[in-house]
């Protein structure tokens, strides 16, 4: 019973998202989905690497619990620039 109700809860819940972003280069990226908030973090470290194995400079995390981001990498060509270069992933 307990494992229905907690499939049930699931099913209704807004999945965990691991939200970074980068100065260099200027991007957004989303990973996940998770079921939890602690698989999420259990993963960032992950992700940190292998940006940081790129390059990407001023790393910032977040741990969001969330519909389905519309585009999981969104790269800004200009901090001025209205319109992101969005990447469909």
């Amino acid at each position: 019973m307990k494992s229905f109700l907690s499939n049930l809860f699931r099913s209704f819940s807004k999945p965990w998202w691991v939200e970074i972003s980068t100065t260099q280069p200027r991007c957004l990226y989303y990973f996940g989905p998770f079921d939890t908030e602690s698989e999420a973090i259990q993963h960032n470290d992950g992700y940190i690497e292998d940006l940081e194995q790129e390059g990407a400079q001023k790393i910032d995390v977040s741990i969001k619990c969330c519909s389905e981001p519309a585009h999981l990498t969104v790269e800004y060509t200009e901090p001025s620039a209205v319109k992101p270069v969005v990447y469909n992933n």
